[in-house]
């Protein structure tokens, strides 16, 4: 208590919003408008482009600058990012991870600008490359130079900017991707444990401080729906990664070995169908990581209701940082000790959490490491299957998720009544003029210092000396984000990971309603292979830089189910590839998946080129974040079907598909 009766409160988390769209001065306008409204920290999302090393100019971008984040290509748009924002006074996390070395040096170049020490700059770079090869698609290189380059930015920042998390070891896209909590648990411990080996191993940290490593690793975790089970679940972290820093590390210093995290509640479950209904998902998601004092978030980030729909307004993001800040400082939650002390349900749950988890932690390691398992496929498999168990639960009516599969009737909605009004969208005018800045800027540079510091970059990355170092002096000399990376994927070449698909099995029921329509689907695929006189073939293609693969994944994998010969190459495939590959395999059906915004640009390039090459007859289907408006667009330039997040039904998918192709042969 304190001298005036009143319980002391705990301090707050830091409270942030995931933003940042078209261009740097636009999204400076909006963190200064955040955080005169209390926000306390910034989450910086980064455009496509910037995350997988392309600036505005490669064609590779084309469509998709600003969309999901801000374009970042040089020193120039950095500043403009934090423009009148004291970069000695904030805490600022950075979702980026293949060019994570590359936009740490951008930054810390930026604070130099400004006459700030690097030593004082407190942030995190999430720079956890394991779960983009199995997740979130925006890595580059392979995954030896990829954890180089992340040893290389942990040990830079260890004793040259000492405040700063160099690595937040992100499950939240996991669980995206379908991970159960014992899965979440036991690949963000993995992957760690991965890391730490990779630093260590590079003997450029003196045993007795390895501890100072340690205690800057960070986490950033996902919080679903079933609010009790993640409580347990985020106990259970706290317990797992004090025994791995004690027992595998030697850390003896409680304050090392503490589990640091912040989180981003689950999107996953947002849905299309009654988004107001996100609000209150959202609230109880966050009740998760901040009941338990003891295993209390200390950062959050929430999305908000409409993110389903698309990109989130100002207003949206307002909504749920005052959602934060009424638990914060309305509730009483912080005058308390840790609320479940003593449970017997939390204590034994939490056990049970452990114990699979550590069970799977052994499996992936007797199999080489988290490195290995993503190059054999084995995690990215596993998660592929978790995610079709959930889909499939949710089909069948066995998981209800409200407004989606049950209580299905709805008022009318005033917040989507204009839906054109209820999301962000990008003017398409920003691509061309982050170009034409791009352009500028090169012209304006001092081309021999960048040249210079590319040579040198060059020079590094052939050797085994820290990339840090050139990469502040190639930030200060004005090199692009695309140079940057163009220059590595020389040297040490690109990467396409593991699908995950072609192992995984579907567990169909044996009896039932379910069983009985897929025998169905497999029966009018057997008939239409008779008429045919082969078997549908159906190409699933992402165009465009979108890494997000759970929707193509399940419909690939829910084809090949059904009868249908399924063409899956992975994501960041360009529209010329799908082409090609649709005239090399005879497909009878396309479908593309696109979740980044950037349909209305990439849909109708694939749409021209399958005209010029002579197959503009075969169906092309498309899938993503489509606003009706937009839907009604593509549906003019000639595709057959748009379906959105409100259409989980994959067997009336299905459905629709052999329809699609039944009558295109009839038609022949």
């Amino acid at each position: 208590m304190a001298q005036d009766g009143k319980r002391e409160r705990d301090r707050p988390w830091i409270m942030r919003t995931y933003s940042g769209h078209s261009t740097a001065a636009a999204s400076n306008e909006l963190y200064r408008t955040n955080l005169a409204k209390g926000q306390t920290g910034l989450s910086v999302a980064f455009d496509l482009p910037t995350q997988t090393g392309y600036d505005a100019d490669d064609p590779l971008a084309r469509g998709e600058v600003g969309k999901v984040g801000v374009p970042i290509s040089h020193i120039g748009d950095m500043r403009a990012l934090f423009d009148g924002i004291p970069l000695d006074q904030m805490n600022t996390s950075m979702t980026i991870n293949a060019t994570a070395v590359w936009l740490l040096s951008l930054y810390i170049a930026t604070a130099e600008d400004q006459g700030v020490d690097p030593r004082v700059l407190r942030g995190t770079t999430q720079n956890d490359i394991i779960k983009e090869y199995l997740s979130r698609g925006t890595h580059i290189f392979p995954p030896a130079a990829s954890m180089r380059l992340i040893t290389d930015l942990i040990t830079y920042t260890v004793d040259e900017v000492p405040k700063w998390n160099p690595i937040n070891i992100c499950s939240y896209h996991l669980q995206e991707a379908g991970a159960t909590p014992t899965q979440e648990l036991a690949y963000a411990l993995v992957t760690a444990i991965g890391v730490l080996d990779a630093v260590k191993a590079t003997g450029r940290i003196p045993e007795a401080e390895f501890g100072k490593v340690v205690g800057r690793i960070s986490f950033f975790v996902n919080a679903g729906i079933r609010f009790v089970e993640e409580l347990c679940k985020m106990r259970a972290f706290v317990e797992l990664w004090d025994r791995v820093t004690q027992e595998r590390y030697g850390v003896t210093d409680p304050k090392q070995r503490r589990f640091r995290y912040g989180v981003q509640v689950n999107s996953l479950g947002l849905t299309e169908q009654q988004p107001e209904n996100n609000v209150i998902r959202i609230v109880l998601e966050m009740l998760a990581v901040t009941l338990s004092k003891d295993a209390r978030a200390r950062a959050i980030q929430l999305p908000a209701w409409n993110e389903a729909l698309g990109l989130p307004r100002p207003w949206d993001q307002q909504w749920s940082l005052r959602t934060q800040q009424i638990l914060a400082y309305e509730t009483d939650l912080l005058e308390y000790d840790d609320l479940f002390t003593g449970s017997e349900v939390v204590k034994a749950h939490t056990q049970d959490l452990v114990e699979s988890a550590w069970a799977e932690v052994q499996e992936v390691l007797k199999r080489g490491g988290a490195v290995e398992a993503v190059e054999s496929g084995y995690i990215k498999q596993r998660l592929v299957e978790s995610n079709a168990a959930r889909l499939r639960a949710i089909e069948a009516g066995e998981q209800i998720v409200v407004g989606v599969n049950k209580f299905v009737e709805s008022e009318p909605s005033p917040l989507t009544e204009n839906l054109d009004e209820a999301i962000l969208t990008v003017d398409p005018k920003v691509d061309a003029d982050q170009r034409a800045a791009l352009a500028r800027w090169k012209e304006t540079r001092d081309n021999d210092a960048v040249d210079k510091a590319l040579a040198e970059l060059q020079r590094v990355a052939k050797s085994d000396e820290n990339m840090m170092v050139p990469s502040i002096a190639a930030a200060h000399a004005g090199v692009t984000t695309g140079e940057w990376a163009n220059l590595l994927r020389e040297v040490w070449g690109e990467y396409r990971a593991p699908t995950g698909v072609s192992g995984a099995s579907v567990k169909t029921a044996a009896t039932g309603a379910n069983a009985e329509t897929v025998a169905r689907l497999r029966d009018r695929i057997h008939a239409l292979e008779a008429s045919m006189g082969r078997r549908p073939k159906m190409l699933v293609g992402k165009p465009g830089l979108d890494g997000h693969s759970n929707g193509a994944e399940q419909i690939a994998i829910k084809a090949r189910d059904v009868g249908f010969d399924v063409v899956y190459e992975g994501i960041r495939v360009s529209p010329e590839q799908i082409v090609a590959s649709a005239l090399e395999e005879g497909v009878h059906l396309i479908g593309l998946s696109i979740l980044s915004g950037s349909h209305l640009a990439l849909v109708p390039e694939v749409m021209k080129r399958l005209r010029a090459a002579g197959l503009g007859d075969v169906p092309v289907v498309a899938g993503g974040i489509i606003p009706e408006a937009d839907a009604e667009r593509l549906r003019q330039e000639g595709v057959a079907a748009v379906y959105t997040p409100k259409d989980f039904e994959l067997d009336n998918i299905m459905s629709d598909l052999i329809d699609l192709v039944d009558r295109q042969h009839a038609a022949e």
